[in-house]
């Protein structure tokens, strides 16, 4: 009598070569994006550390009201890839072009939300010397939402198809571009006065209208069949309002993780300056790490959409189980760098004595954190292949602010742990949502998969 068979943990070769090939890129065009920031903070921190902080203050700003619109057009993902699995061309011309639409629409709302800038500061007690720096700044940028949102539109809809090498090309290029407008912008050159923080404020809109009009440009003869007719039925609300219905819990989540991220900086505050600096430190070295995950984990989404599309159920756990185990891998072996060297990894930061000695206690933490975070956001990419939103929304409200914020507050204030207490609470609420996430992937892919259509369901 011979045993059963085993169901296969691990990916095999080709399903990971897969996995790559497409995630590699993502990654690619993330840290490129986030160069841009960073770029921008050397750049201005030049100038004074008062311009730096009216900066930051106003990309937070900015950030918020954005990433928020930026979510809603993820819904383009799992559209997007299910119609170019299945082959479906109509599919992706109605989907990319109501992501146009839907892009234009929501610039309206974000721009008017960026414009009470100056009361909103005041409100959370600013110093009142940023306040002035930091509306100029906003106000400044109000001109590149529409770009931000079309260029999402784009890049998403690209890496639907498997098409990343333009968008690679273009965040080259406005990364360079990006460095010299900054250069001759902040600093003055020639017949250009230095401009300082407004300077930064009308490069980072110039880069962005050049990203979404350079993509556009290089990825034309490939966009142009779904571009060109536009069709009316692009602007009916009845299929808008089927692709919100997925793309509004993707919105909320991105927002609800930045809450809970910014709440526990503040409360970092109540520990003094060497924590609230340490905490920056973990944070930035787990951001970096981050990366990777997010890019399998969006590199999951094209896969398991594909799947999706040509109706393949054991290529959509294929492709799930390749992701996770990818993602695990790169988490556990950077956990394992953040738990033996803290100090050497801090120590790149900064000398001071006083946030090293924070810092060392809080990256071992941040380590253990990171295999979570990692599991969290590929099961998060898998999930919207399926176009299951809603769930991992609503996961992240209980996992994060009803179990993890409770608890950091707990241990950071009521126990002798202090700034650890904050980072052991947000991880037990991390480690939650990822075991929910997986349980709802394993129920997800256990049976069929139904694909949806430009927000309408398929029969």
């Amino acid at each position: 009598m011979t045993a059963p068979a085993l169901p296969r943990l691990l990916p095999r070769r080709d399903e990971l070569a897969e996995l790559l090939r497409l995630a590699l890129p993502v990654v690619t065009v993330q840290v490129g994006l986030m160069l841009l920031g960073v770029v921008d903070s050397l750049m201005v921190g030049r100038v004074s550390p008062a311009a730096l902080a009216a900066v930051a203050l106003g990309n937070l700003h900015f950030n918020v009201v954005a990433l928020f619109g930026m979510g809603v057009l993820l819904a383009l993902d799992p559209l997007v890839s299910q119609a170019v699995g299945a082959r479906d061309d109509g599919a992706v011309t109605h989907a990319f072009q109501r992501g146009l639409v839907l892009a234009a629409l929501l610039a309206v709302p974000a721009s008017l939300l960026l414009l009470p800038t100056e009361p909103l500061l005041r409100l959370f007690r600013q110093p009142a010397e940023l306040v002035p720096l930091a509306r100029d700044y906003v106000w400044l940028c109000i001109p590149s939402v529409l770009p931000f949102l079309g260029f999402t539109v784009l890049r998403q809809t690209l890496q639907a198809m498997h098409l990343l090498r333009p968008v690679v090309l273009v965040i080259v290029a406005a990364n360079v571009a990006n460095a010299g407008l900054n250069r001759v912008l902040i600093f003055g050159l020639g017949p250009v006065p230095p401009l300082g923080v407004a300077g930064s404020a009308v490069a980072t809109t110039a880069c962005r209208w050049l990203m979404a009009a350079g993509l556009l440009a290089a990825a034309w003869p490939v966009l142009r069949p779904h571009l060109r007719p536009f069709r009316r039925d692009a602007l009916a609300w009845a299929p808008l309002a089927r692709v919100l219905r997925i793309g509004l819990p993707i919105g909320a989540q991105i927002e609800l993780e930045l809450g809970v991220f910014a709440a526990i900086a503040l409360l970092m505050g109540a520990f003094g300056t060497p924590a609230v600096a340490a905490h920056q430190v973990a944070i930035n070295l787990a951001s970096l790490t981050f990366m990777v995950p997010m890019g399998i984990g969006a590199a999951a989404t094209v896969l398991v959409g594909n799947a999706v599309g040509r109706g393949d159920g054991a290529g959509v756990r294929r492709a799930a189980r390749a992701a996770l185990v990818a993602g695990v891998a790169f988490m556990a072996a950077t956990a394992l760098a953040f738990l033996s060297a803290p100090r050497a990894l801090t120590g790149l930061y900064t000398s001071d004595a006083a946030v090293l000695s924070v810092a060392a206690t809080l990256l071992p933490i941040a380590g253990v954190f990171q295999v979570f975070d990692g599991i969290q956001v590929v099961s998060v990419g898998i999930l919207r292949g399926v176009a299951d939103t809603r769930t991992p929304f609503l996961i992240n409200v209980v996992g994060f602010w009803l179990v993890g914020f409770p608890v950091s507050l707990w241990l950071g204030y009521r126990t002798p742990l202090g700034p650890a207490g904050l980072w052991w609470g947000l991880m037990a609420g991390l480690a939650m949502v990822a075991g929910l996430l997986v349980a709802r992937i394993a129920r997800r892919v256990r049976g069929g998969v139904v694909r949806v259509e430009g927000g309408r369901r398929a029969s």
